[in-house]
């Protein structure tokens, strides 16, 4: 059986001033899974996005509450 990937969305905010971009993972059905924080270019975006691809395998719980 095939596992089916959830993909990464790029976006730019029309009215934020210095923090323009964010991105959202979403999983394989469309529905959001996360959402990052803003960054200050596009570039930092992506950077960000490569952090999650990289360091998102963990099944590591850390419960803080």
């Amino acid at each position: 059986r095939r596992k089916h990937m959830g993909y990464y969305v790029l976006r730019k905010s029309d009215t934020a001033l210095s923090q323009k971009y964010w991105f959202v993972l979403k999983a394989s059905n469309g529905e959001t899974i996360a959402t990052s924080e803003m960054y200050s270019s596009k570039q930092a975006a992506e950077n960000g996005i490569r952090s999650v691809q990289q360091n998102g395998a963990s099944t590591t719980i850390h419960d803080e509450t």
